[in-house]
């Protein structure tokens, strides 16, 4: 399916879920959707299933936004809790469009929470309360974090064939009273390499034969003296530890540029937490250093690669020269959690971090030109595929290990994937045949319903 028939069937106000391989321009068509429904007059609730997710939409996390906080299961005492916090009951009311992004980190009992909650406070017993509500995201991607053991073969404990322990969102009974039309982008803007694509199909499919291996074997080669090249882990220390050494290697003097913060306590703190870019930022001429926000004119993106050249003698700011060559003298930026226009915490930071390295947790929505990844300790369904897929081509990956664990992908969102596609074949071919004029009456008549 491509961008502009998801597009037009978001438009009819019909419950949606976006899904599609990393770089098929998810996010591209949420904010064409948000500013669509924007410039009609039309506010939309935008959340995320992590904090990181949501400082990269200035958003809620849908449990913040929701007011069900770090439960997973509601009592009668906790919704009549939440009943009792105006600013939730008044958001929640006024949701004509519930938008949440990273659908596949949100567990199916959190998801059932949140339904409760808006049928509760809205009083009404549809799914989510009557709103559009629009999951966006890939389930090949890092899984729910959910309370469940492990064996010594790194398997869920759950028994697959009962749904009631699945992790995942889709199983949810809140998912399925919702019934959303799968959209399923099928175009590619990340990577533009037809072997890595492959590769990366391949993995996605669970298909992944000696061939494959042995192409990913073949990256196992020394990295290049010249230019920058971030390495992707799947733990924090191996991060923290690399990027401290290298940072102390350098002989030059160091700068630290704190970050600024108003607002509500809470949402600070939390914007504080998953913000990518730290409280604290100690930099040093030489030092590599990765952008963490999109910049609006172009000039850099999440995941921009660059080495500080100097600071600027009249700012203070680092002038930062990326791998392309282009030279950027880097401003403070703003991260805010919005309640529609209004703004109820923000915080002030360069967009940087340091680049020797990042977990792969970190990464995920980032585009990387080149990257040296290390996943012969990776622990988790899925991180194999995120950490491959931040990468834009064969030529740009460094692997420096893999394991078995890297390349698997959960056997139960594999099963599922096929049921999305097929439903997203059903769903295309549907709108196909629509007449013209009769989708657009769908599209105004939402606009009016939702203005009411």
């Amino acid at each position: 399916m491509t961008q502009d028939e998801a597009f037009n069937i978001l438009k009819t106000g019909a419950n949606v879920f976006l899904t599609g391989e990393p770089g098929a321009g998810k996010t591209h068509t949420i904010n064409r959707y948000v500013a669509y429904l924007r410039s009609q007059g039309v506010e939309p609730a935008i959340c995320a299933s992590t904090g990181i997710a949501a400082t990269h939409i200035n958003g809620y996390t849908i449990h913040s936004w929701s007011g069900i906080g770090v439960k997973n299961t509601l009592t009668e005492y906790d919704l009549d809790a939440i009943a009792q916090k105006e600013k939730v009951v008044k958001r929640v009311h006024k949701a004509k469009v519930l938008i949440i992004d990273e659908i596949s980190m949100l567990s199916a009992q959190t998801l059932d929470s949140v339904d409760l909650v808006m049928r509760t406070l809205r009083g009404n017993d549809k799914a989510f309360g009557g709103v559009q509500i629009v999951f966006v995201g890939d389930f090949f991607q890092l899984p729910p974090v959910v309370k469940v053991q492990y064996t010594d073969t790194m398997e869920f404990n759950y028994d697959q064939s009962d749904e009631s322990q699945s992790p995942f969102a889709f199983r949810a009974s809140a998912w399925k009273e919702a019934n959303p039309l799968v959209c399923y982008l099928t175009e590619q803007h990340r990577q533009e390499d037809p072997i890595f694509l492959e590769i990366l199909s391949s993995v996605r499919r669970g298909q992944v034969s000696s061939k494959i291996k042995g192409q990913l074997s073949a990256r196992a080669t020394a990295v290049p003296n010249t230019g920058v090249y971030t390495k992707l882990f799947p733990h924090n220390a191996n991060v923290d530890r690399l990027n401290d050494a290298e940072l102390g290697k350098l002989p030059t003097l160091p700068r630290m540029y704190e970050m600024r913060s108003k607002g509500s306590l809470p949402l600070v703190e939390s914007l504080k937490r998953n913000c990518l870019s730290p409280e604290k930022l100690l930099l040093k001429v030489g030092a590599k250093v990765m952008f963490t926000k999109n910049d609006p004119e172009g000039e850099y993106y999440n995941g921009t690669i660059g080495s500080v050249l100097e600071f600027s003698k009249l700012s203070g700011h680092p002038i930062v020269k990326l791998t392309n060559g282009r030279i950027i003298e880097v401003d403070t930026v703003e991260w805010a959690v919005q309640d529609g226009n209004k703004k109820l915490a923000t915080i002030e930071q360069l967009p940087l971090r340091l680049a020797w390295a990042i977990t792969v947790h970190k990464s995920q929505g980032m585009s990387l030109d080149a990257a040296v990844i290390d996943l012969s300790q990776a622990f988790e369904y899925g991180q194999g595929y995120v950490a491959l897929s931040r990468v834009r081509t064969l030529d740009g990956l460094y692997l420096l290990g893999f394991n078995e664990r890297a390349l698997e992908v959960h056997p139960e969102v594999k099963e599922q994937d096929d049921i999305f596609r097929d439903k997203a074949e059903t769903t295309a071919i549907a709108f196909e045949q629509m007449d013209a004029g009769e989708l657009s009456e769908m599209h105004e008549n939402f606009i009016k319903a939702s203005l009411l």
